[in-house]
């Protein structure tokens, strides 16, 4: 593909955090060929100077309403959503059934006018659209990890592991790490703390024990760390609110389910780039 035939808009990129969505953008990019930009640098005269290029935007908190304004009448655009966008919280754990009232929306008009609104699993198009009516939305059922990555964990999904568990170790609230030791600690679970700067680094962590449990307070569109342990082979315990447990392929492990994402490099840019012919 034509590496100016795609821009792709963002409020980070993998230069600026280790993120999920960052992570799957990357490799989205790299696959497209994509030319990125952050959604706080754009500008209509940007977009006036790349009439040719097709819009993918990711999250796009810090995108101006004037340049949303100009992309919803001018240009051909989709949504790759990555969480809840269309909300004031951004959070839909905050409402009774994750449906928020009419006065805690926002971004309608944006989502309803794209080519087309991508979600992360079954579980996150549902809560989507029983915000928005959309017809519109596509469910691309997972993630995206570089070769070298699902190389990297097709080499370690078969590594001697201990009988303990592991726990993210993360300070962000709604992960629940606290709440997830205390009740390994009440069940007697022994548990290790995983966290580490350096991805490849964070994987052969998660790869040394035989459990992953992570019981999230909010919804999670996916999940990429749960992936990752089932992924690696590991049993993972987890709750309701994570979204790749509502898919087909979720019974998959180790490098059946690493063969899967493999498939998944094609699979998604496939269904992005069809919705712009």
């Amino acid at each position: 593909m034509n590496r100016n035939k795609f821009i792709y808009i963002g409020d980070f990129f993998l230069s600026d955090i280790m993120g999920g969505g960052e992570l799957n953008d990357h490799e989205l990019c790299e696959i497209l060929l994509a030319k990125k930009i952050r959604s706080h640098e754009i500008t209509i005269d940007f977009l006036d100077a790349h009439q040719e290029h097709k819009l993918i935007v990711s999250n796009f908190i810090n995108l101006p309403e004037s340049v949303k304004e100009y992309v919803m009448k001018k240009r051909d655009y989709i949504i790759y959503e990555h969480d809840h966008k269309y909300l004031k919280t951004r959070n839909p754990a905050e409402y009774t059934n994750f449906k928020a009232p009419s006065n805690e929306l926002i971004n309608v008009d944006f989502y309803k006018k794209s080519l087309g609104v991508f979600c992360q699993s079954s579980f996150h198009e549902d809560v989507v659209k029983r915000n928005i009516d959309l017809n519109n939305t596509f469910n691309v059922s997972g993630n995206l990890w570089s070769i070298d990555s699902l190389e990297f964990m097709k080499h370690h999904c078969h590594n001697k592991k201990t009988g303990k568990y592991s726990i993210l170790d993360s300070n962000i609230p709604h992960k629940n790490t606290y709440e997830t030791m205390l009740y390994c600690n009440k069940k007697g679970f022994e548990y290790d703390l995983i966290s580490s700067q350096d991805y490849l680094s964070f994987l052969t962590l998660l790869s040394k024990n035989d459990k992953f449990i992570f019981l999230p307070k909010t919804p999670e569109t996916l999940s990429r760390v749960v992936v990752e342990a089932r992924m690696l082979g590991i049993k993972t315990i987890t709750n309701k609110n994570v979204g790749a447990s509502y898919e087909d392929w979720f019974a998959l492990k180790g490098e059946d389910l690493i063969d899967h994402m493999i498939q998944k490099r094609k699979e998604i840019p496939r269904m992005i780039t069809e919705r712009f012919q």
